[in-house]
């Protein structure tokens, strides 16, 4: 044919901040025509069916395919939801630099506190005994409540709250300060060049023994202490105690076991909420059981839960969440439910791409070694798990990572891409780095979050990165626009089909290669509309006088293969049919994705051709493939350009019929159908006859079977 190869046209829509592959990086140097030709070192494209594969093996659940265009997470999450917003006041409560804590809050917080499956009582021995505790914990988990508690149970009260920018060094000079007999010091921020030393603690339980005081301190999981410097970490109460606990007290006990029944509050309490979004929860349970609301907003409250948890996640400062845990965050919303050592792999890459976008002068670099694979699950609420994955190799057994909100990762997404933009030359560098990636997983990914970002914010996805990749030469980059595009459909991203339609039929031979790719993997949705632009594009490529198919003509009969195997197979069948004989370019591409789809079998049953398979049920039910599929084949056989094709195709069929009984049953009621004529019959009969086992092995026993059959039929 005479179109250029796909990659010849619109390089200079090419994306200027993504990774460049290598046969990219020198396009300023060649001429028009060297940029219209394939470079040797390019690799060819995957396979339409591969790309189906690897996105129905490998995509996130909230996008696998369900026979209809659903978003289910996305559109749930995204829509337009009335929610209850609830404001936090931060790690340390109401923000004061420093005073006596009000007796009325403390007060307050001892009417709710839960102390039950804590370690409360053991800390409050520890404190009595050492009159400094330097409690350990995960951001938002209680531990200022619990500080404040432990320092009133100990009879320390008034309290005095030091200022949170007190560093280790004047820890003394400021309890000496304060006249009350507690003091209470809310995420201590240390460092190496400022660690908590033994000698800081040891000076100020003197102190604090002369002048009968108590001190706790709260930090981070991490903190830079001196080896000798003792702390103890605080684990909040287990979330069904810490409700049941407020429930009880507000509603009495009947009222608090019918609220724990519902099947809203049973979703949330899995999920490892902080105690104050246990309490936010708790309230709206009440407020429910007064009917100020409904059931159906219960799920309104989580999902603000949700969104002001991500908010924070991204505002903290380094010290609180620092920026490798940020992007390691982001990384888990694209491998969500993957393996986690992929992840954090994947993590740090990006962690190098933010580094630059801080501060572009420095080296990049990661910490070899950082934090625990539990601590770091316990940030994201994530939890590990084992699980076979499946790869190229096989399924193997992985040590896998997801959220437990699964609606977490889009909303992170969400988060990420519309409220950080300076955040985006990073993630699409990242991205166009994945998405070129030898692993499918990885490549699958990609393409979800680019998705995901699409449902987002459809126009900044396409200028940024979908349509960059769809005008590479790199072939991996174009398989990832196709992936794109098809996920983002899936999750509800509006305008899909329509951009799909219109690269199709477009003149750059890249944006339409990845339209046709996008048809035959969306198409089962509209067939007719779909098959009627490959149709339009597959006559626009035929050039009469030009033997074997063009670039684009192999891509549509790809498409076509992928139709026929979707599950609108029969109203592909009949759609295929009716046009077959319309013009020879539409005949050709549609012979030629029907023997591409007769090549295919399904994993699990590698011996039943899928093609065959769907004959087979057809003449069950007695549905219009029955008769059209032996025609397609009658039209393969018949035709000159498409004989020897037909007879290898059908030669793989009568070897896998001496294998699977099922398959031989559909064969022999098949081929008599294919016999309509003396030659027919006469190719059949010497391919039955001929026919030899894999690797020149003997001929098979179902050939005679089949002989058999053609000649009672």
């Amino acid at each position: 044919m005479s179109t250029p190869a796909p990659g010849g046209a619109a390089e200079a829509k090419a994306d200027p901040g993504g990774p460049a592959a290598p046969a990219e990086q020198d396009d300023s140097k060649q001429g028009p025509d060297e940029k219209g030709a394939l470079h040797p070192e390019e690799a060819p494209p995957q396979r339409a069916w591969d790309t189906r594969r690897d996105i129905d093996r490998h995509a996130p659940a909230s996008a696998r395919f369900t026979g209809r265009n659903s978003g289910v997470v996305a559109g749930a999450i995204n829509g337009n939801v009335t929610r209850t917003e609830h404001h936090y006041h931060g790690s340390s409560g109401p923000t004061r630099a420093s005073g006596e804590v009000p007796a009325s809050e403390l007060d307050r917080l001892a009417l709710t506190f839960v102390a039950g499956d804590t370690p409360f009582e053991e800390l409050l021995e520890r404190l009595r005994e050492e009159r400094v505790l330097v409690l350990t914990g995960v951001p938002f988990s209680g531990r200022r409540t619990a500080a404040l508690m432990l320092l009133r149970r100990a009879g320390a009260t008034p309290v005095h709250a030091l200022d949170r920018e007190t560093t280790p060094g004047a820890l003394l000079e400021q309890v000496q300060k304060g006249a009350a007999p507690g003091h209470v010091l809310c995420d201590l921020v240390t460092s190496r060049t400022a660690p908590l030393r033994e000698t800081h603690v040891l000076s100020l339980r003197d102190h604090l023994r002369t002048h009968d005081g108590h001190l706790v301190i709260t930090t981070g999981l991490r903190p830079w202490t001196e080896d000798d410097v003792r702390t103890r970490p605080w684990t909040p109460p287990d979330a069904g105690t810490l409700m049941r606990s407020h429930l009880d007290r507000a509603a009495g006990e009947a009222t608090a076991r019918r609220l724990l029944c519902l099947a809203e509050v049973r979703q949330f309490l899995p999920r490892a909420h902080q105690p104050r979004e246990v309490v936010a929860f708790s309230r709206q349970l009440l407020r429910l059981a007064s009917g100020e609301i409904r059931e159906e907003d219960l799920r309104d409250t989580t999902a603000g839960l949700l969104d002001e948890q991500v908010r924070e996640w991204f505002e903290a400062d380094e010290d609180t969440l620092h920026l490798r845990e940020k992007a390691f965050l982001i990384a888990l919303a694209a491998f969500d439910a993957g393996p986690y050592a992929l992840t954090a792999e994947l993590s740090d890459l990006l962690f190098q791409e933010l580094q630059a976008t801080v501060n572009s002068g420095l080296p990049k670099a990661v910490p070899v070694f950082g934090t625990h694979i539990l601590n770091r699950l316990r940030t994201a609420r994530a939890r590990p798990y084992p699980d076979r994955e499946m790869t190229e190799w096989g399924p193997v057994e992985q040590l896998k990572a997801e959220f437990l909100d699964g609606r977490t990762a889009f909303v992170l997404l969400r988060e990420v891409w519309t409220g950080h933009p300076s955040a985006r030359p990073a993630l699409v560098a990242w991205l166009g780095k994945l998405i070129v990636d030898g692993r499918p997983f990885v490549r699958t990914r990609a393409a979800a979050t680019v998705g995901a970002l699409a449902f987002t914010d459809l126009p900044s996805a396409m200028a940024l990165v979908i349509e960059p990749w769809a005008v590479s030469r790199n072939a991996q980059q174009r398989v990832g626009a196709v992936s794109a595009l098809t996920l983002a459909h899936r999750v509800g991203a509006p305008n899909i089909l329509r951009i799909t339609d219109s690269w199709t039929a477009d003149n750059d031979p890249n944006l339409s290669w990845v339209g046709i790719r996008v048809q035959g993997l969306l198409g089962a949705e509209r067939a007719r509309e779909a098959l009627a632009a490959l149709r339009v594009q597959a006559r626009k490529q035929y050039v009469p006088d030009e033997s074997g198919p063009g670039p684009l003509e192999s891509e549509i009969a790809q498409s076509i293969e992928l139709l026929l195997l979707s599950e609108k197979a029969e109203d592909v069948l009949c759609e295929v049919l009716r046009t077959l004989d319309d013009h020879r370019s539409v005949f050709q591409i549609s012979v030629a994705g029907f023997l591409g789809a007769c090549r295919r079998t399904a994993e699990e049953a590698p011996d039943m051709p899928l093609v065959l398979r769907t004959y087979r049920q057809a003449r069950l039910d007695g549905t219009p493939a029955a008769h059209g599929i032996p025609r397609l084949w009658r039209a393969c056989l018949g035709d000159p350009s498409f004989t020897t094709e037909a007879l290898d195709v059908l030669r793989a069929w009568i070897l896998a019929a001496d294998r699977d009984v099922a398959t031989s049953w559909a064969l022999a009621d098949l081929l008599p159908k294919l016999a309509d004529d003396t030659t027919a019959r006469q190719r059949i009969q010497h391919l039955l006859r001929t026919v030899r086992g894999d690797d020149g092995g003997p001929r098979p026993a179902s050939a005679d079977d089949l002989l058999t059959a053609l000649y009672r039929a």
